[in-house]
């Protein structure tokens, strides 16, 4: 079991930047990949950013690559998305997963069913 509890979400103007933590706890973090998706109102959870177990290999959607930045520290339990240059149509409720089969694998994933655990989420609004 993995648990996960994402932190750093809140209310930033457009050209903004935020901090999102996810803290895991449970069985070892270091071992799993990580992804950050998310959810705007009347829409379909989308993906947002990935990061395998080591941390050298990273994927981003389309819509955020060159804004955001997807992290982790392995020490601490901790991944991490850096959100710059937010703009409105960022706002969402964002879900940090936590991928842990196979573990240490050096791919990305972008599909939700590849991630076994779930955050409860964090709400980010970005005003214009």
């Amino acid at each position: 079991q993995v648990q996960l509890v994402e932190s750093g979400g809140g209310l930033v103007q457009a050209g903004g930047s935020l901090r999102l933590s996810c803290a895991a706890s449970g069985r070892t973090f270091s071992g799993t990949g990580m992804g950050w998706f998310r959810q705007a109102p009347g829409k379909e959870r989308e993906f947002v950013a990935a990061i395998n177990w080591s941390g050298i290999n990273t994927r981003y959607a389309d819509s955020v690559k060159g804004r955001f930045t997807i992290s982790r520290d392995n020490v601490k339990n901790t991944g991490y998305l850096q959100m710059n240059s937010l703009k409105p149509e960022d706002t969402a409720v964002y879900y940090c997963a936590a991928q842990v089969s196979p573990p240490y694998s050096s791919s990305t994933y972008y599909r939700e069913r590849d991630y076994n655990y779930w955050g409860q989420g964090t709400q980010v609004t970005v005003s214009s």
